[in-house]
């Protein structure tokens, strides 16, 4: 799960209000053969996702990334920064960015690896298992609670089935 740079930003802010006086429904811009394009409609309910995950953990201020990090860091401790970012998709330098923030924080580690010196290897910290724990909690009673709400089971997870499948066949 990547973010962009302004979704760090955005954990701060809170939520744009809509305008008070909305633009009538027949004066919409018009989206034509957008709406059918598989990719635009993934790209807002990404966006929308990342919205509500950002206001969800806002208090511990993680992007959704930092948050994968995080995880993969807690079911994978000793692992290498290449393992974690190529797992994530995430590109080297925003990756090494990224650690370097979340070492910052003291919620990892970066040392060096006993079998190959010239790679490090990351660990949690105990304040990022905490951090994380705090995060779980809060992303599993609210960010995923009302995704679960709004699909229900059996569509929530025929989706996460769909998504796997482009992910790993397209």
């Amino acid at each position: 799960m990547t973010v962009s740079k302004t979704a760090t930003a955005t954990a701060a802010k809170p939520p744009r209000k809509e305008p008070a006086n909305p633009v009538a429904d027949s004066d919409a811009l018009q989206l034509g053969e957008l709406s059918d394009h598989l990719g635009y409609a993934l790209k807002r309910a990404q966006l929308k996702i990342f919205e509500d995950f950002l206001r969800c953990v806002a208090p511990l201020q993680l992007t959704p990334a930092q948050f994968s990090v995080l995880l993969l860091l807690d079911k994978n401790p000793g692992r290498n920064q290449t393992e974690i970012a190529n797992t994530l998709g995430i590109l080297r330098p925003n990756f090494v960015a990224m650690l370097d923030g979340l070492e910052s924080r003291e919620l990892c580690v970066r040392m060096r690896s006993t079998n190959d010196r010239r790679s490090h290897v990351l660990m949690l910290t105990d304040k990022g298992r905490a951090v994380l724990a705090r995060a779980k909690k809060l992303v599993a009673t609210k960010h995923e609670a009302r995704l679960n709400d709004l699909l229900g089971s059996s569509n929530r997870a025929a989706l996460l089935t769909m998504l796997a499948k482009i992910a790993q066949e397209f």
